[in-house]
């Protein structure tokens, strides 16, 4: 009966009108009622049929009337959307806020980045056209001297891998540009490459200037506290020495520190960290070499000089590297009775000192002696362009002062070639030596013969034709190296001996 029946609307009419559902209209003054107000109607209880009032009810609508107005201005109006969601977020916030139990650090991370480096030996390589690249150690493995070698760089055209040395993750690098200033990056920044890959270029990773480019490279210690005891010496293609507190280059600022003034054609080719009780050894590419004491050098305060004359170069010649060495003090006769005692270095008489030998007196060292200059012996590791090299005994480089023409270092035969290193170096040591054609060798220090200043040495890398060898570096072997390969990583060639020349 509730459903056949048209309802007279009357004052309810605009309310029907607001909130009932789309298609039932009040029509003619009249209501139809759904099924489901009738089923909502026939729920309702006796007592409140009866107990119904209709100005109570009434009232109820137009309060619900009200209530949907006031919903759908909000709803209509964006600013007053936020001020009902502001305000019932403040109440929330007056009913439930408890401090809170844990701690919001912004730079939390970025003050530990390094802490999560892992400490790793990486083999950095730079070009001569600015591309630099760190590959790990482990990447190579060792081999007898005169391999061939393995492909360590691609190269562009007329490029060619100019330094190679090794350092662990952390260690910091100044870079020094050929306009004199110094960058400082550490290992873990640069870009980690394959063996075979070219690597990146310096203008990306540091803010050089136009035409500038970085001429040398130096690793420093890890611990910076250290730093303050030492010094630094720099030494130019020219023959000039430099030196200065490590300190005046420990802070360098992201756009470069000035660090040398340099002059004409000058580049530098050296820089190394030293004491007051070392020495300075320059190299000449002609095949010449000094020696003088470290304290022969002032310590300049400033950061702009060209520095003093470390060594007198014949015309076209010019220096290719310099080594700090251990100051020692022996004379000739004690040094020849070294030689002879010790049963060792048949060879490391030089021709120039024949007549000081004759006509020294012989001695005997006491077997102390004898000991204690064995545990203090340096040698010195000459290479060649060709591949050739030898170690000498660094007591047959005589202590000179600076400024003087040197002595004969290694000879520079058409066979050799010219010197392109020269450096310190331990039995327990391994060598990796790179050709401008990117072709890459290790091999342990062990394998290459004690000679003679004056002497042409043992084949270390055959080298391809029109090849030269570029760059050498020295480092300490701190674990077991295998000899086959790791994982995907090719052999670096088939072991074989070369000839002792």
């Amino acid at each position: 009966g509730l459903l056949k029946r048209s309802w007279p609307a009357k004052s309810v009419g605009p309310l029907i009108t607001l909130i009932d559902e789309p298609g039932r209209a009040v029509v003619e003054g009249g209501y139809r009622l759904s099924e489901v107000q009738v089923k909502a109607i026939l729920d309702l209880r006796l007592h409140r049929l009866t107990g119904l009032e209709r100005n109570k009810i009434a009232k109820e609508l137009d309060e619900i009337v009200r209530q949907i107005k006031g919903h759908l201005k909000i709803l209509q109006s964006r600013k007053r959307l936020y001020e009902v969601i502001r305000r019932e977020l403040t109440e929330i916030k007056e009913r439930f806020a408890t401090p809170r139990r844990t701690a919001i650090e912004e730079q939390e991370f970025e003050q530990d980045v390094e802490d999560l480096i892992q400490p790793e030996e990486m083999v950095v390589t730079v070009t001569n056209k600015g591309y630099i690249k760190r590959v790990p150690l482990s990447t190579y493995r060792a081999q007898r001297r005169g391999g061939k070698g393995r492909a360590g760089m691609s190269t562009r055209e007329e490029d060619f891998v100019r330094q190679v040395f090794v350092a662990n993750t952390h260690t910091p690098i100044l870079f020094f540009s050929s306009v004199g200033k110094v960058y400082k990056m550490k290992v873990y920044r640069l870009p980690v490459a394959a063996p075979q890959a070219r690597g990146k270029a310096l203008v990306n990773l540091l803010p050089l200037a136009e035409g500038e480019f970085i001429s040398t490279v130096m690793p420093l210690p890890e611990d910076e506290t250290a730093w303050g005891d030492l010094h630094v010496v720099f030494a130019t293609a020219k023959g000039s020495v430099r030196r200065n507190k490590l300190s005046d280059f420990s802070r360098v600022m992201a756009n470069g520190k000035i660090a040398m003034k340099l002059g004409g054609r000058d580049h530098l080719v050296g820089v190394l960290t030293c004491t007051d009780e070392d020495d300075v050894l320059l190299a000449a590419r002609g095949g010449k070499c000094i020696r003088f004491p470290v304290t022969d050098v002032r310590v300049f305060t400033g950061r702009t000089s060209r520095g003093v004359r470390g060594v007198k170069l014949a015309k076209g010649d010019e220096v290719i590297s310099m080594s700090i060495l251990r100051h020692t003090e022996i004379d000739v006769a004690h040094r020849r009775a070294y030689f002879r005692q010790s049963g060792k270095h048949a060879e490391q008489m030089a021709p120039e000192e024949t007549v000081a030998e004759e006509a020294a007196v012989e001695v005997t060292l006491p077997d102390e002696r004898v000991a204690e200059l064995a545990a203090a012996e340096q040698f010195i590791l000459s290479v060649t362009e060709n591949g050739f090299g030898k170690r000498t005994s660094a007591y047959d480089y005589r202590i000179t002062r600076r400024g003087g023409s040197g002595i004969a270092n290694i000879a520079t035969t058409e066979r050799n070639g010219p010197v392109i290193a020269s450096f310190p170096v331990k039995d327990a040591d391994q060598l990796v030596l790179v050709t401008d054609g990117g072709q890459i060798i290790r091999c342990t220090v062990a394998d290459i013969r004690v000679a003679g200043r004056k002497t042409q040495g043992v084949t270390i890398f055959k080298v391809a034709g029109g090849e030269r060898v570029v760059s050498v570096a020295r480092f300490e072997e701190n674990g077991t190296m295998s000899d086959e390969p790791e994982g995907d990583v090719q052999p670096l060639a088939t072991e074989g001996g070369g000839s002792d020349g």
